[in-house]
């Protein structure tokens, strides 16, 4: 099981650092879709988005950007994800169309979820996107909200988090794998993971209370590790920074989890006001 929870870039020659792809049907499951691109200067992707609707995620480097309706020439804020600053992202809508030519050496995330196209496409820029420290001590990690669930979309949830050496993130552990609102909501959800130094890993627990799932994962620079349920608490080991973009989708878009009951200890308390 474990080695089907890590998917890796499909490469065609040893130099070719080849596309990483989730779809519904290769991952088993309903909503999520990801894919990571690599495009040259001067290389163009075009697509249509079809039912689903779609978040353009500009990893590292330089882009134009278009859709049937609006084009945005010359986005793109960071060459590499470890500069820590919020990125550039296109929201897209269903039954539209994207081209996207790349100005640099580009790396692309392309989320995906089913939408209705109750919303235009826009651009969300570094300045739009929610930036949070969240945690203390060993599990404090840097958090940019890049599509919350206040913001406009109809499945998408689109999260980066950066995890620094000798840290925990999404800890303590927690779940979101029942339609059971308004205690817990039924998101799956994709981890691609890149890692500073890229010679390094990351490692990863996903596993139920019952541990009909129950797997320990080591995830290298540039894999991503599918969550179907579970809890999925993440160590980065010391030395190595980690970061990883989640994608998360369900039926209804909210995000609400449960932690696991022995480790709610951990979560911070209360603030007492006076």
């Amino acid at each position: 099981m474990a080695e089907s929870l890590i998917v890796s870039p499909q490469r065609t020659t040893d130099t070719d650092a080849g596309r990483l792809v989730i779809t519904p049907e290769s991952a088993g499951w309903e909503y999520v879709g990801f894919e990571r691109v690599l495009l040259k200067p001067g290389e163009r992707l075009d697509r249509p988005t079809g039912d689903n609707e779609i978040c353009l995620v500009l990893l590292a480097g330089k882009a134009d950007v278009a859709t049937e309706h609006a084009t945005w020439p010359n986005i793109g804020s960071r060459m590499n994800v470890f500069e820590q600053t919020p990125p550039y992202s296109v929201y897209v809508p269903p039954q539209d169309e994207f081209g996207v030519t790349a100005l640099t050496e580009l790396q692309l995330a392309i989320c995906s979820a089913p939408g209705k196209g109750s919303f235009p496409a826009r651009v969300i820029a570094p300045e739009h996107v929610g930036v949070e420290t969240r945690g203390t001590g060993s599990m404090e990690r840097f958090i940019h909200n890049i599509l919350p669930e206040q913001a406009e979309a109809e499945s998408l949830l689109v999260v980066e988090v950066f995890t620094p050496g000798g840290h925990w993130s999404s800890y303590p552990p927690h779940k979101h794998d029942r339609d059971a609102l308004p205690d817990e909501s039924l998101l799956e959800e994709t981890y691609y993971y890149q890692i500073n130094p890229p010679h390094g890993f990351a490692v990863q627990r996903v596993y139920t209370d019952d541990e009909s799932l129950n797997e320990t994962l080591v995830v290298k620079h540039d894999q991503a590790v599918l969550v179907p349920r579970g809890y999925h608490p993440v160590s980065a080991p010391p030395g190595y920074d980690a970061y990883y973009l989640n994608v998360m989708a369900g039926p209804r878009r909210t995000w609400k989890f449960h932690v696991e009951t022995q480790h709610e200890w951990l979560m911070p308390k209360p603030r007492r006001m006076d």
